[in-house]
């Protein structure tokens, strides 16, 4: 027999933290235009437990994820391979890991101590707590398609490229028939909220968990990312604003709603839990020399262009000088990886994350594969393609982060952000997703 329960906690940051997800520009909270949360959906049949744990930041650490497992392993025994925590890379939210920009880790800014040590506790103390008061239950899970054909968008670095429309859903119910608990999954970056916002907010997941637990209001909603790495509203969102986060989060809700209408329950569930690690394969960025070259030439480029078109209010102008200054930026990372290495300083993206840990969760015909970093979407669906299970719900940002975005060679042909910040070298990401799907198989073998 099943037993269930679903929980969550307020993560909210007080006034005055540095919010994250927009690096190269400091911003300062000002208060919380919606709360920040995270929510834990727990697990067990015949005794194998599974915890995931969704939180509204943009990273959190596999530092601060393996100090989680150690408390809720102490407090009340589950396994640490249980425990999965993922984030929906909100870019609204406080730092929880490692710094991407070269200013702040040359300037030696740290991540909030004070907040994670609070915020740790609080998660190990909603885990546990979801565990003493889980209840018989039954499980569902599913999927539905939302994507172009609903103005939402998809590939940021090819305008009708790649993407994911898929929206997965795992939820709870009692016996009594009401939907306790549902966690949604989308490829989609949470960036309608850009760099002129100072107030925290969860972004388009915020409104998708509004429109679920306004119809039903015995659910509690948490939300995880999909392999985004390469996919964000750039070429396809109306506005950058919260209206624009709101008419996508509530189409996404009716999606999630769409499921769970149709959706078949069972209060048997098999569960298996497998993990791995593999150990980060890292690129040769070149010389300083070169490095100071492609930053001077990326930086006239990107000046060039502002200067023809930063007022302008014409999108594909707006495009133009857009990607020339992420291109500087991604330049100017690389040639600050370089001279921070040089003068033996950290960088706590590399240093705390690595090896990269792969965790699955199989439940009865679900398959639940957990990964640290940002993923481009082309592998994505390759796992889902390959991993042999009905439904298969990719999480990023799951228990870590990573040194930068695993992309495709394919990618580097025409360079960008993605690329240029990345220290993963061009033929990791083959050889990662191999190891997943090697991982993926010892779940599908029976007791």
């Amino acid at each position: 027999m099943l037993k269930a329960c679903m929980k969550r906690v307020e993560i909210t940051p007080p006034k005055g933290l540095e919010l994250a997800g927009y690096p190269h520009y400091p911003r300062y909270n000002e208060g919380a235009h919606d709360p920040l949360y995270g929510a834990c959906m727990y697990l067990e049949n015949d005794g194998i437990e599974a915890v995931m744990v969704t939180l509204d930041l943009l990273f959190f650490s596999k530092k601060h994820t393996q100090r989680v497992r150690k408390k809720v392993f102490d407090r009340c025994g589950i396994p640490y391979e249980s425990v999965m925590i993922s984030c929906s890379h909100t870019h609204s939210g406080p730092w929880a890991a490692g710094r991407l920009d070269i200013e702040s880790l040359e300037a030696g800014k740290e991540q909030p101590k004070e907040y994670i040590e609070n915020l740790i506790e609080k998660i190990a103390n909603l885990i546990c707590k979801a565990k003493a008061d889980a209840y018989p239950a039954q499980f569902t899970s599913g999927t539905a398609i939302c994507g172009a054909e609903a103005g939402i968008g998809g590939n940021r670095r090819i305008k009708g490229g790649p993407s994911d429309p898929t929206v997965s859903v795992l939820a709870i119910r009692d016996y009594d028939k009401n939907i306790r608990g549902v966690i949604a999954n989308y490829t989609l970056h949470p960036t309608f909220i850009h760099e002129w916002s100072n107030v925290c907010t969860a972004d388009y997941p915020c409104y998708l968990k509004m429109q679920i637990e306004e119809v039903i209001p015995t659910a509690v909603t948490g939300f995880t990312q999909g392999t985004s790495g390469n996919q964000s509203s750039r070429y396809y969102r109306k506005g950058e604003s919260h209206d624009e986060a709101q008419r996508v989060g509530r189409t996404l809700g009716k999606a999630v709603l769409s499921v769970l209408e149709d959706a078949e329950w069972t209060d048997f569930l098999y569960i298996k839990i497998a993990t791995d690690s593999i150990e980060y394969q890292l690129r040769d960025f070149g010389t300083e020399a070169q490095l100071r070259a492609q930053v001077e030439h990326d930086r006239a480029v990107y000046e060039e262009l502002y200067a023809k078109y930063g007022q302008s209010n014409n999108r594909e102008e707006y495009y133009l000088w857009q990607n020339a200054n992420l291109k500087c930026l991604g330049s100017e990372d690389q040639l600050g990886y370089i001279l921070l290495r040089k003068k033996g300083l950290k960088v706590e993206l590399l240093d705390d994350e690595n090896p990269s840990q792969i965790q699955i969760i199989r439940l009865g015909n679900t398959c639940v594969i957990g990964i640290q970093g940002e993923v481009f979407v082309e592998y994505g669906l390759y796992l889902k393609a390959m991993a042999g299970f009905g439904t298969v719900i990719i999480n990023e940002l799951s228990n870590g982060v990573a040194p930068g975005y695993l992309y495709t060679p394919e990618s580097l042909v025409t360079g960008g952000y993605e690329t240029d910040t990345s220290m993963i070298d061009e033929n990791f990401g083959r050889k990662f997703i191999d190891k997943i799907l090697d991982t993926v198989q010892k779940v599908k073998q029976e007791v």
